[in-house]
């Protein structure tokens, strides 16, 4: 065998391994990061049934675009696509791009200058050249799969970015209640690759929700897993005026204690967290002080609980239940949302489908229905309506 069929030989080889990879590792991926394990059988009844499409039900925080599924498809992995939305009566998700996710990922103490996992998933998934060394083109590459499906499934699915669009969306749903809207927010603001400039390009594709910090500090300012514990830096301040002028939505998930007080000082409008649990009912690192809750709260803000054991203290339908239980009577009905984290590589009892248990564990401990009704999408409804930009 000669040199030249030998290495036509070689490149067929490390051509095929290359499908074989790009086929089976995604996929193997993920169903070992975003899993559903079902603790118990839940029974719902016709009541909980009834009352749940009734519900214009909202979601404030799902990672679903970080990973390669086709999300207008239904897949039996993971935790959201559009068919499963559908199924569990789902009117609004918000879509929250990671572009940056240290190793040895935890709660407590993430080095900034880490070895990125994200960059490991990029490749495996095939991600285009320029998402290897640029955090905006990442959120940019993630954002257009939401665009291609509210391009290629219009009367099953719309992009919200405006009070217009969003009153456009409402009216459609009332002949076509299986319409749903995405929204598009960031899960961190390093996707501003440091740049001011980069806020209205993230803001012309669609974003209207940034949350500043994820698992490490930044040129922001301190993450709450972060190792100074800081507040906002200059740039900070600059990028939080900024968003807030442009009518972004500013998320303090994973902020650091600091940093959420510095943006209560000089925010000029409504905060949200967007994935959380409370820790004077879950007492773990990935939640604040009740007390910051409540600041967060009298700014006309909303808290998104969560549904995984690191922010609610278990995985049940009963434990996120009763996280919003404690939210309600720490900072009032009309300031508590969901916030699932789905596919944010955590571990769930149920998926977006299955959104009825939440609604039946609060029937169960005797929530009435118009405060089940404010908290599963009402009051992310009254948000968007007097928070997005007018056009």
């Amino acid at each position: 065998m000669n040199l030249t069929k030998v290495s036509v030989y070689l490149l067929a080889l490390l051509c095929i391994g290359y499908v074989l990879v790009r086929l089976i590792a995604p996929p193997m991926l993920e169903k070992g990061m975003n899993k559903v394990e079902p603790l118990e059988a839940m029974p719902v009844n016709q009541a909980a049934k009834k009352l749940h499409q009734r519900l214009i039900v909202g979601d404030w925080h799902a990672d679903s675009t970080l990973w390669s599924r086709n999300l207008a498809s239904h897949e039996t992995y993971g935790h959201v696509d559009l068919p499963r939305l559908q199924q569990g009566n789902v009117a609004m998700q918000m879509f929250t791009t990671v572009t940056k996710s240290p190793d040895g990922l935890n709660y407590d103490e993430n080095q900034t200058d880490a070895a990125d996992n994200i960059t490991k998933a990029a490749i495996v998934q095939g991600w285009p050249f320029a998402t290897l060394t640029s955090l905006t083109a990442r959120a940019l590459f993630q954002a257009e799969k939401i665009h291609t499906i509210a391009n290629e499934h219009p009367d099953d699915f719309v992009l919200v970015t405006s009070k217009d669009s969003l009153a456009e969306f409402m009216l459609k749903r009332q002949s076509n209640p299986k319409l749903v809207a995405g929204l598009l927010g960031t899960e961190g603001s390093h996707a501003l690759d440091g740049k001011l400039a980069n806020i209205e390009v993230l803001y012309n594709k669609g974003f209207r929700m940034m949350s500043l910090q994820h698992f490490f500090d930044n040129k922001l300012g301190g993450s709450l897993h972060g190792t100074s514990q800081a507040g906002l830096t200059d740039f900070g301040r600059d990028a939080l005026k900024k968003m807030q002028q442009m009518g972004i939505i500013v998320d303090l998930s994973h902020s650091s204690a600091q940093t959420v007080k510095d943006v209560l000082t000089v925010s000029t409008a409504p905060l949200v967290i967007s994935h959380t649990g409370f820790k004077g009912d879950c007492d773990t690192k990935r939640n604040i002080d009740d007390a910051l809750m409540r600041q967060v709260a009298q700014t006309g803000g909303l808290i998104a609980v969560g549904y995984w054991d690191g922010a609610v203290c278990g995985i049940s339908p009963n434990d996120v239940a009763d996280s919003i239980i404690y939210g309600i009577d720490l900072v009032g009905e009309d300031h508590v949302a969901l916030g699932s984290d789905f596919d944010g590589a955590v571990t769930t009892a149920f998926d977006s489908s299955q959104l009825v248990f939440i609604t039946q564990a609060l029937l169960d401990k005797n929530v009435d229905e118009s405060v089940i009704a404010k908290v599963m999408g009402g009051n992310m409804l009254a948000f968007l309506q007097k928070n997005l930009p007018d056009e």
